[in-house]
């Protein structure tokens, strides 16, 4: 007659077993498929520290009326950036987070550009400063966070013009917009 297992054996087992489950379903899920690109639709109630909601549709068009050949394109209502080749195809586009100071729509030309890293108004450390336009005193630039975040809701009254987008949007936009590159802005 076989021994009989003492419960805590049969315990020890169950959980064990429910573990390696756990790590084999995890193992899937990262093989799983991967969404190589995204695109946020606006919200009427988002916070000005929200993440912007990926969604399956295609990229959003580049806006009429925002000029031809090579430039960038920055809508201040769909708080998008389109980076276009001079075919006049989109070649990316990504949603941004602005600050509280925005340029007039029109042309300008990127001027200075700082790769590495600094603190931003909102005391986040930046890189990737890409500045094109000067409003109300204030120094309208694209950039980046280092670790890749979402700004912090600005402080009230303050005055800051970065434009921030995601680490991997602000690598496109750096590689794409150098120095004497047109950048229209769009309402």
């Amino acid at each position: 007659m076989p021994a009989r297992l003492p419960s805590w054996a049969w315990v020890s087992g169950l959980t064990v077993g429910a573990i390696a489950a756990v790590a084999v379903l995890t193992v899937q899920a990262d093989r799983g498929p991967h969404p190589t690109a995204s695109v946020a639709r606006p919200s009427a109630t988002a916070s000005a520290g929200a993440q912007p909601a990926p969604e399956a549709s295609r990229p959003a068009a580049v806006p009429e009326g925002s000029g031809t050949g090579r430039r960038v394109v920055y809508s201040l209502g769909q708080k998008r950036v389109w980076l276009v080749d001079a075919s006049d195809a989109g070649r990316r586009t990504f949603t941004v987070w602005p600050g509280t100071v925005g340029p007039d729509p029109g042309t300008y030309t990127i001027g200075t550009r700082t790769e590495g890293a600094t603190t931003g108004s909102d005391g986040v450390r930046i890189e990737q400063i890409v500045y094109f336009a000067l409003q109300d005193g204030v120094s309208v630039a694209f950039s980046n966070a280092v670790d890749g975040s979402s700004p912090p809701p600005p402080a009230s009254g303050a005055k800051t013009g970065g434009i921030r987008m995601h680490k991997a949007d602000g690598d496109a936009l750096w590689a794409f917009g150098t120095t004497g590159t047109t950048v229209v802005v769009v309402k």
